[in-house]
């Protein structure tokens, strides 16, 4: 059973939430507590998750949320999807939550720039959870640095011919289909083309890779031997697609602020009821001050990224794009997850450090937070470039 929830930790007593917006929370609430939490360790120790939990996550609407009623989804708004997020990080197991949102870096410009009958044919499958989604971006010799990328799409007749490889592609080893970028141009942003692959297309090879956390993720190295893509599958215009990307990007690093945010919260909820539970020299941890005063830091450090998430939130609901802001709350999400699973693990002790919580998940964790999405010093770099400091 999950430890119970704090009080101070109640999105719902922020001001701008809505009874909609409560109805989603319960909704992925009791989806995490029912199909996810349960199997938590096992599903990490097998270094998967069974494909049946995308049909569940569908059934609920949990895949659509946010995406237009004509493709299946479940149209919510900003702080809709961020109190979605939360809840999923909240559930302690992030490489079923990576996995299961997959789709969500990849749909969007899919949604945005691809031809009608490719988004029909596509999509709505993702959502209802019969299909996979993903993202091949990233590359074995460059990972934030989009604009460099060395994977080469070649005009053949009736398409295009793909050349390359990508590397730690979250559900690049199951997918069915695969947004990829390519270079069709010159060198840096204006050169590049988006394509969706499907996952049996000949030519593609998938490798597995082993992580430090994440183990419940399918996250592999994909790798392109002259492979065909029609020339309706391409999305967007040609050597446009780097538009597209950075346009998702401010999605992806919201999402991973808020994964932070909400296992921060797992944390220190479960080293709380450790430390009322567990007596030493005579009386509970609780009641030693030191111990008090670390569950309080942390819920300090957890309380103002809540209203800063949300009012990020509202700002996008609003048409604004703080990408600035953004990059800050995707690494002060990070750190905050890093520095509440190290200090909570603190508590447990030996406890702490068997496999098998959500604090040690977290712990393990962590690390990818302050690197996927745009690594802590490109963030920063951003931040200040946007914020006007250059």
């Amino acid at each position: 059973m999950p430890a119970p929830r704090l009080p101070a930790f109640d999105f719902g007593r922020l001001p701008g939430i809505t009874d909609e917006h409560r109805q989603v929370q319960d909704a992925v609430r009791a989806f995490v507590e029912g199909e996810i939490q349960p199997h938590a360790d096992a599903w990490d120790e097998a270094g998967s998750f069974p494909r049946e939990l995308y049909r569940k996550a569908g059934d609920v609407g949990l895949l659509g949320l946010g995406y237009p009623a004509e493709y299946g989804g479940t149209p919510v708004d900003h702080v809709g999807r961020l109190l979605s997020s939360i809840e999923l990080a909240r559930g302690g197991i992030g490489g079923v939550t990576a996995g299961l949102g997959s789709h969500t870096i990849m749909l969007w410009p899919v949604l945005a720039g691809a031809r009608e009958h490719v988004r029909q044919a596509v999509i709505p499958s993702i959502l209802a959870g019969h299909t996979i989604g993903a993202l091949a971006i990233t590359e074995p010799s460059g990972g934030s640095d989009v604009a460099q990328l060395t994977t080469r799409a070649e005009r053949v007749p009736g398409g295009w011919s793909i050349t390359g490889s990508k590397m730690f592609i979250t559900s690049g080893i199951r997918a069915d289909h695969i947004l990829v970028a390519a270079r069709t141009g010159g060198p840096g942003a204006g050169g590049v083309s988006l394509f969706l692959v499907d996952g049996d297309a000949k030519g593609l090879a998938r490798t597995p890779l082993k992580k430090i956390g994440w183990w419940a993720s399918d996250t592999a190295a994909l790798y392109f031997d002259q492979v065909f893509v029609p020339e309706d599958r391409m999305v967007g215009e040609e050597n446009a697609g780097f538009r597209l990307v950075m346009q998702n990007f401010n999605g992806e690093r919201m999402t991973m602020a808020a994964g932070g945010l909400g296992q921060a919260m797992a944390c220190v909820e479960d080293a709380l009821e450790w430390a009322r539970e567990r007596r030493t020299f005579g009386q509970r941890l609780i009641e030693h001050q030191a111990i008090r005063h670390k569950l309080v830091r942390m819920i300090d450090e957890i309380l103002p990224m809540q209203a800063w998430l949300l009012q990020l939130a509202q700002r996008l609901d609003a048409g604004e794009s703080p990408a600035g802001d953004l990059a800050l709350a995707k690494n002060h999400g990070a750190r905050l997850m890093r520095d509440c699973a190290d200090q909570s693990l603190q508590i447990l002790g030996g406890a702490g450090f068997l496999r098998g919580s959500r604090i040690e998940r977290a712990w393990r964790d962590c690390k990818v937070y302050m690197i996927g999405g745009g690594a802590e010093e490109v963030m920063n770099d951003l931040a200040a470039r946007q914020l006007g400091l250059l």
